[in-house]
């Protein structure tokens, strides 16, 4: 059976900006074991890319963890002091970041940059970190000349790809992908994602995809997580959310995906998603909710576990 690598309990990330407080996580749980891919969905500002960061303990000023914990292999990393984070990030949990364009440093080269977290990892010479390198870089698809060549050399799918090699160069315990194909072309994408299947089955991560593409979480996701305005609204496995999506807010998602052989209409959510310095009171979702009701705009709704492993943060299903 496989062991959980990554639990992720209450978890509340502020950002205290000099306008007001902008809760951008707010009490997100979730738990990850050995080999299995997590899913966050949502529209902008949801707080997806927060709650990567949160996980990796690498929150942007003016931004800090306020409440929460992040358990990965039974540390707590926000008990951790910031020389004893950086051994854990890229060792224990790493991140391909959103925007490989502009991840890599543009004056060094990719041997460079994937050297470095071996050097300082591992103590590795530098001939020696040059050779775990290019055995990386073959395992994504690229050619061990590219750790000669800098950033601008490079198209976007092969940075893409050198990103990919330096999140797991360290055989970390979880990976995060933040936007892994954004930019992409739809051959580079699907090369991308037949990339992070096989690494999944042969290096055992724990991954995290964030996205706002739903088809690439219903490719590659064992479970699905569907973020609103700092909260998950709905999680569960993959094939349960998409074939039952029980919170309004998924099935809006849902009816917004194209077709090809669907007879209704595309539809859209109205309306925008609230200002998370002053949320609305209750439900958050209520504003655009088609089944609002007196209680949603004045009570939180509890977390609900609909069947086992599918939890839901709707009045519609509180039993009254």
């Amino acid at each position: 059976m496989s062991s959980t690598v990554l639990g992720v309990s209450d978890l509340r990330i502020y950002y205290y900006t000099l306008t007001g407080i902008v809760r951008a996580v707010d009490g997100v749980s979730l738990s990850l074991s050995e080999g299995e891919a997590l899913g966050i969905a949502g529209e902008s500002g949801s707080g997806k890319s927060t709650l990567g960061y949160g996980v990796l303990g690498l929150i942007p000023p003016p931004g800090r963890i306020v409440r929460g914990s992040v358990v990965i292999d039974g540390v707590d990393i926000t008990k951790l002091k910031p020389a004893e984070l950086r051994k854990i990030r890229w060792s224990k949990v790493s991140m391909v970041f959103q925007g490989a364009m502009n991840a890599l440093n543009p004056v060094y080269t990719v041997g460079h940059q994937l050297s470095e977290p071996l050097i300082l990892h591992k103590g590795l010479s530098v001939k020696e970190s040059l050779a775990v390198a290019a055995e990386m870089v073959k395992k994504v698809g690229l050619t061990p000349d590219i750790l000669r060549r800098y950033p601008h050399e490079l198209s976007g799918g092969m940075k893409q790809r050198v990103m990919i090699a330096m999140a797991l160069l360290l055989r970390p315990r979880v990976v995060i992908a933040d936007e892994p194909t954004t930019a992409l072309d739809v051959v580079i994408q699907a090369q991308i994602m037949n990339l992070f299947k096989e690494l999944r089955q042969s290096e055992r991560n724990a991954m995290i995809f964030i996205t706002h593409d739903l088809s690439i979480i219903a490719e590659i996701a064992d479970k699905t997580g569907v973020m609103y305005a700092g909260k998950i609204a709905e999680l569960g496995l993959s094939e349960t959310v998409f074939g039952n999506p029980l919170h309004p807010y998924t099935q809006g998602l849902l009816r917004s995906i194209p077709r090809l052989r669907a007879k209704e209409k595309i539809t859209w959510i109205p309306g925008v998603p609230p200002d998370l310095r002053i949320p609305p009171p209750g439900c958050r979702f209520h504003p655009r909710c088609p089944y609002a009701m007196d209680v949603c705009r004045s009570e939180e709704p509890p977390e609900i576990e609909v069947e086992r492993g599918h939890v839901v943060s709707c009045w519609l299903y509180v039993k009254r």
